[in-house]
């Protein structure tokens, strides 16, 4: 009996541990984006936006406020591709500076970044993958061809 409750117990763990180890294909992806944004986010924004994602007073706007990267979320891709030179208000702080494009970086990696930037610094907005940032980009591009 005492050997028939060990072998139970150990198929009991052993199948949590095998349940809890595998991750469906969307949380593997989710991973994958959010390790590499952190990566892109420390070579290209960091140093502006700060470790924190708080910013720098008055200069470089905080990623902390949920409602605006929420409510802008589309358009993050065309900042991040083609830089920003326009005010924009966040945290009720307005920022006119100027941000460098990176229009370097393929779209994977920028769906990375946001993807990272919009799930860190108490935000929780889930995936923004490869083809939402290409088509985010697209349209950024669309509407800067009609504005000419």
């Amino acid at each position: 009996m005492r050997n028939r409750i060990i072998v139970l117990g150990f198929i009991l763990f052993s199948g949590a541990f095998i349940m809890e180890a595998c991750q469906s294909e969307q949380e593997l992806n989710y991973a994958r984006y959010y390790m590499n944004g952190k990566q892109v986010y420390e070579q290209h924004c960091q140093n502006c936006h700060g470790t924190d994602g708080r910013g720098l007073a008055k200069l470089y706007p905080a990623l902390t406020d949920t409602l605006y990267l929420k409510n802008n979320k589309s358009q993050l891709a065309c900042f991040i591709k083609n830089g920003l030179n326009d005010t924009i208000t966040v945290n009720n702080i307005e920022f006119s500076g100027q941000m460098p494009a990176e229009s370097h970086l393929p779209d994977i990696d920028i769906a990375a970044v946001i993807t990272y930037i919009t799930n860190s610094f108490g935000n929780k907005q889930g995936l923004y993958d490869v083809a939402k940032a290409g088509a985010d980009i697209k349209a950024c591009q669309d509407l800067n061809d009609d504005k000419q």
